[in-house]
């Protein structure tokens, strides 16, 4: 590992080396290539250089303790052991889970479904207060949010919302998002202050860039119609909204939210792009159905990830069992804690598979 490790770091100064060269401030494409891939080894290479000081001073200490010292003095040094020793540890964990392989679609911006399932509008009304959080989580990360389609409620709701979230690292933020989400509360229409139960269901999808996935034009169907809006009332006259069908594999994108045709036409590109990337990416997983499921799930629509009970201000992720009492703050887009908390036990399942 410690090998490994020097010859990232070597990697790191050559490329702040490459950085200063003329030849490659001048030339674009190099100049962001390898900003990238030293901004990659960055957090890494930090990790190095601190457990190198902290090993270098552990090791000075421990060879002072050999030494005739007076009992304040011995003690201190015991005390600077521990501590050396515990940040040792600390960062062995750390550089090995920043060893470990990298999804790579994680830097990758994000594309978004989210549908009311069952509840009706009461689902549609959860559909979009999901919306919100992440948009609202969004802006804490200084990340855009785009909406490409959305298919509003008499009430207000989504039927179904589709936004794409351009950040970086939005993918690896996000990606364990895909699931049902599960509503327990009391609907403002509801005379009897009877809880209703009602899900949404969101889907996660790395944004598929061109070159990952090639549309040609003779495999896709164009169809253009007026934009509506709430129960179907029309938007405009014009047919500037459009529908695509990818032919060979029957998958639909629509959008209807951009400002002329071609405008729809190139969103709708966009999201059918990641929806054949998407079913792609679970077709290949499903050959490995068999082996054992991470504990943060399969990202599956139809797998319950999480439930939101207003009664009792109340979170709970099902998948590793976190529950939190403070269902205003996530609502409102502060899920950073779950976030991190549902990284870290994929960390820690792929630390045990490879153990």
């Amino acid at each position: 590992m410690l090998d490994r490790l020097q010859a990232l770091a070597d990697r790191y100064e050559k490329l702040s080396e490459l950085l200063c060269d003329p030849d490659v401030a001048s030339d674009s494409k190099r100049l962001r290539d390898y900003s990238k891939e030293q901004s990659d080894l960055q957090p890494t290479f930090e990790a190095y250089t601190e457990y190198r000081r902290v090993t270098e001073e552990l090791d000075a200490a421990k060879q002072l303790q050999g030494e005739k010292l007076d009992d304040e003095m011995r003690e201190m040094v015991k005390m600077e052991i521990d501590e050396l020793s515990a940040r040792k540890d600390e960062l062995e964990e750390q550089i090995h889970i920043l060893l470990m392989p990298k999804d790579p679609n994680d830097d990758k911006n994000v594309i978004v479904e989210i549908r009311g399932a069952a509840g009706g509008d009461e689902a549609a009304l959860f559909a979009a207060d999901l919306y919100r959080m992440y948009t609202r989580f969004a802006d804490t990360q200084g990340w855009r949010v785009e909406v490409l389609d959305t298919n509003v409620s008499d009430l207000g709701g989504f039927k179904e919302v589709t936004f794409l979230i351009n950040g970086r690292g939005a993918y690896s933020k996000l990606k364990f998002e895909s699931g049902a989400h599960r509503v327990q509360r009391i609907p403002s229409t509801e005379s009897g202050g009877r809880i209703h139960t009602s899900t949404s269901t969101v889907a996660v999808m790395p944004e598929a860039e061109e070159l990952d996935i090639a549309i040609h034009d003779r495999d896709i169907r164009v169809d253009t119609f007026c934009s509506s809006g709430a129960g179907g009332q029309s938007v405009n006259t014009t047919k500037s909204a459009v529908r695509v069908t990818h032919m060979p594999t029957g998958i639909v994108a629509t959008c209807q939210d951009g400002k002329s045709q071609n405008s729809n036409k190139e969103k709708a590109l966009q999201v059918l792009r990641a929806r054949i990337s998407d079913m792609m990416r679970q077709e290949e997983e499903a050959k490995y159905a068999g082996e054992r499921k991470s504990k943060v799930g399969t990202g599956d629509r139809s797998e319950r990830i999480r439930t939101y009970n207003f009664p009792q201000s109340r979170v709970t992720d099902h998948r590793i069992g976190l529950t939190l009492h403070k269902l205003d703050q996530v609502m409102n887009g502060e899920i950073e804690e779950i976030v991190s908390a549902l990284t870290l036990a994929e960390q820690a399942d792929l630390m045990a598979k490879e153990a």
